[in-house]
């Protein structure tokens, strides 16, 4: 047998019922040593790749439709179709499946594979096939009874779709149905309907093709209006030829096109509105019915795609001024419906389609329909517009990018888009939500190119900046002059919400041109103004917005944050909530969290010095006496730098340790973070060497001594309390522990002030008589510097308890002496 090679596209059934291309290339047969038999195979045209290697199975059922594909299926839910690009490859080829298989190559369906049991199959093989009863009106009800029978038996469906192909039945059937119609013989019409229903899920082509012909499918429609279930029949046919109407915009010279459009139109109906929805059981026998709904989609748009004259005058008369407004209306619904036919095509026909549209001129014609007052014009051309943004953004931008250069920036495509979407008159701004879609899709540097010798987020994002980004910010910014929002209404509410979600989105994404326009345009300030609005859902988005800046803890933020008092309104938003526990007061809360934990120095000051008086009394949270914490262990750093670099000479040791000597203990405290120990608290780990210890005494030894010369100076000072807010100051507690090695003793005891509770870090002396401030701590053999605050009884105790116990062991807590 020799090969025949053919063009071909090889199509798979996904588990949506769609079918998806997996490639072009040239089909042959042959025999295949390893699968042991004859076997189709495709090779890409491409790269010479195997798309497919099939076997031609001897009970695989094939079929043949619409003269150039063959379907068939290789496993229980995997379905297979080629796609031939001329006739004359897809009759050889069905010509060596039909010769495999011992079949008459005339036929439109091989056979199927039988999956009943062996009684069923013996019984079936010795009947020759199935005989129809004659179709007269007084059999109809035999008819309907046999066809439901069949229905659950494939081999008995296979041989019920054989008889009403082979004796010309439909048609017989649908010249009755006219007969019981003028007769008004309601019961024969009920028989008529429950037939045609189940010859639609034999799930046959061939059978289709009968029924979905121009001179049968009318009929067809007719037989499905009369359901027994419904007491009056219902009136399809009448939609279709006086209600719906084949508008012919831009006359089709081609009746095969025509014809296809038509019929496409009618099926889908039939699937649609007609057919009743089919049951879970019944889903799986509709399968050829979707396939040729796909295919002649597929066809129809191929064919118009490549009729250039038709392509041509659709653009020209969408551009023409001349052109009355119900003429363009219906140009760009047919346009929106031949983009949404365009859906069902594969990735690379689906390339092709909108490569083709875009040569033909798109875009300048979608930025001439945008332009007219027609509101629903402009919504078909919104939709086409988004058709052409999810499919390649970068042509998209390239366009408009290409226009600024001539046009000014009133009429830009994007500008047009945006000023769409502010004057949305929709009171739920449903056209202004996905026109925001659309630009947020063509900010998105995740779908920017960047090529050697260009960068298109660069680029565009510098052009957007330029042209587009005052155009979107202008209702934000007329709105938010004063200390509350001049307009407060649900509508105007809405779209800034929308505004300020983007500017979100571009804070995130953007990095130096978001920056740039936040500074210079004071954005923040006028965002944060919107917290005054009675509508939560807007307050939350402009709190969002600040969380997002804060979130990158960029100093160029912090310091505009700082120099425009901008936590003010936060600050009097979350007061004016009151005592209500809401989203409002968790996003605040949330945010000040967020600068304690992560440690924000300059905001912790900034908020501190300045809103203090007005959150100090918020003790529902920690979130508050947590960032005053904060606070005062920076300005205890800062008076005291010589004990600051000490603890960075600590911290330097740390990471000087050979971790491979700590225990499992130490290494798991070790891997915990700074954070979630007592604040300020810094920590060394031990080594095993005395040496080490040796050099962390030295420095701490001489700091006290400096320090002890001073300490009687300020004995009676250390006996008062006093307070910044009230609370006590915080005191430096210096501590650290012996090396884990039995053979060292506990080192003897000391007192150290670094500073009184009057003046920080002022030096302080005084004997052991006071209440202890300082103490050696001892944790898990881990040595440790530590600056927080403490009460004076707590030391009282630890004092008391170790002047009982004498000379501690290791792991109790000593005292440090000089």
């Amino acid at each position: 047998m020799t090969d025949t090679r053919r063009r071909v596209k090889v199509y798979t059934l996904n588990e949506d019922r769609q079918w998806d291309d997996r490639g072009t290339g040239h089909v042959s047969s042959g025999y295949v040593e390893r699968l042991k038999g004859m076997s189709l195979l495709v090779r890409a045209e491409s790269d010479g790749s195997l798309l497919l290697e099939s076997k031609i199975n001897p009970n695989t059922a094939y079929q043949k439709q619409q003269d150039t594909l063959i379907v068939w299926s290789e496993a229980e839910n995997y379905d297979l179709a080629l796609s031939f690009q001329e006739k004359a490859g897809c009759d050889e080829i069905w010509e060596k499946i039909c010769q495999v298989q011992g079949k008459d190559p005339s036929v439109d369906i091989t056979q199927e594979l039988i999956d009943e049991s062996e009684e069923e199959r013996f019984e079936d093989m010795s009947s020759p096939g199935l005989e129809l009863p004659p179709c007269e009106l007084s059999r109809l009800e035999e008819v309907a009874e046999l066809v439901a029978s069949s229905l659950p038996s494939p081999l008995r469906r296979e041989k019920l779709a054989l008889a009403l192909e082979n004796e010309g039945y439909i048609r017989k059937l649908l010249e009755l149905f006219r007969v019981c119609e003028d007769l008004e013989n309601r019961e024969g019409l009920h028989h008529l309907y429950d037939i045609i229903k189940g010859i639609f899920l034999l799930n046959r082509t061939a059978l289709f093709e009968v029924m979905f012909s121009e001179e049968c499918i009318m009929d067809v429609i007719g037989c499905l209006e009369f359901d027994p279930a419904l007491p009056q029949p219902r009136r399809h046919r009448e939609f279709l030829t006086t209600t719906a109407r084949f508008k012919e915009v831009i006359p089709i010279t081609d009746p095969e096109l025509r014809q296809k459009i038509h019929q496409t139109y009618r099926v889908q109906y039939i699937q649609d509105m007609v057919l009743p929805t089919p049951s879970v059981f019944e889903e799986n026998m509709l399968s050829t019915l979707h396939s040729f709904i796909f295919f002649n989609k597929v066809e129809i748009v191929g064919m118009l795609q490549d009729d250039e004259k038709f392509l041509t005058e659709l653009f020209a008369q969408l551009t023409d001024e001349a052109t009355d407004d119900d003429k363009r209306h219906e140009l760009v619904n047919f346009l929106k419906e031949f983009c949404a036919f365009s859906q069902t095509l594969q990735p690379q026909n689906r390339d092709a389609f909108f490569k083709t549209l875009s040569n033909m001129g798109i875009l300048p014609a979608l930025e001439v329909i945008l332009g007219m007052d027609d509101v629903q014009v402009r919504g078909a051309a919104t939709d086409i517009f988004s058709y052409l943004v999810e499919y390649n953004p970068s042509m998209v931008r390239e366009f408009v990018m290409q226009e600024s250069q001539q046009n000014d920036d009133d009429i830009l495509l994007i500008n047009l888009i945006i000023e769409h979407m502010i004057c949305d008159t929709d009171p739920e701004l449903g056209g202004a939500v996905q026109l925001m879609g659309l630009l947020r899709t063509l900010v998105d540097p995740e779908n920017m190119l960047a090529t050697a010798n260009k960068t298109e987020k660069t680029e565009f994002l510098s052009f957007f900046y330029k042209h587009c980004m005052h155009v979107l910010s202008a209702p934000l910014l007329a709105n938010t002059t004063e200390e509350k929002p001049s307009k407060d209404d649900f509508q105007t509410c809405q779209l800034l919400a929308l505004i300020v979600e983007l500017l979100t989105f571009c804070v995130e994404h953007h990095t130096y041109h978001i920056k740039n326009y936040i500074i210079n345009k004071d954005i923040l300030r006028r965002v944060l103004v919107l917290t005054a609005s009675q509508h939560a859902f807007l307050a939350l988005c402009s709190l969002r917005f600040m969380r997002k800046i804060i979130g990158l803890k960029d100093e160029f933020y912090n310091r505009y944050i700082m120099r425009n008092f901008l936590f003010e309104p936060v600050v009097k938003a979350f007061l004016n909530n009151g005592s209500r526990y809401n989203l409002i007061n968790s996003a605040i809360l949330e945010m000040f969290e967020y600068v304690r934990v992560e440690d924000v120095k300059s905001l912790t000051a900034h908020i501190i010095e300045n809103y203090w008086k007005a959150l100090e009394d918020v003790d529902y949270v920690q979130t508050f006496k947590g960032l005053k914490l904060r606070y005062e262990q920076q300005r205890e750093r800062q008076d005291n730098p010589k004990l600051d670099s000490m603890r960075s000479i600590l911290r330097n040791h740390r990471f000087r340790r050979d971790a491979r000597t700590l225990e499992d203990e130490e290494e798991m405290w070790f891997n915990t973070d700074e954070d979630d120990l007592e604040d300020g608290e810094a920590v060394v780990p031990p080594s095993d060497k005395m040496k080490n210890d040796e050099d962390l005494m030295d420095p701490i030894s001489k700091f006290m001594e400096r320090k002890k010369l001073k300490e009687s100076e300020e004995k009676e000072v250390l006996s008062g309390k006093s307070s910044l807010s009230g609370r006590q100051s915080p005191s430096f507690k210096l501590s650290f522990s012996s090396s884990p090695k039995p053979s060292l003793s506990s080192p003897p005891t000391a007192s150290l002030h670094p500073g009184s509770p009057g003046s920080p870090g002022s030096p302080g002396s005084g004997t052991r008589s006071s209440p202890p401030t300082a103490a050696v701590t001892t944790k898990s053999g881990l040595v440790g510097l530590v600056d927080y605050p403490d009460d004076d009884e707590d030391d009282e105790e630890e004092e008391d308890s170790d002047s009982k116990e004498g000379s501690p062991p290791l792991s109790k807590k000593s005292k440090l002496s000089s």
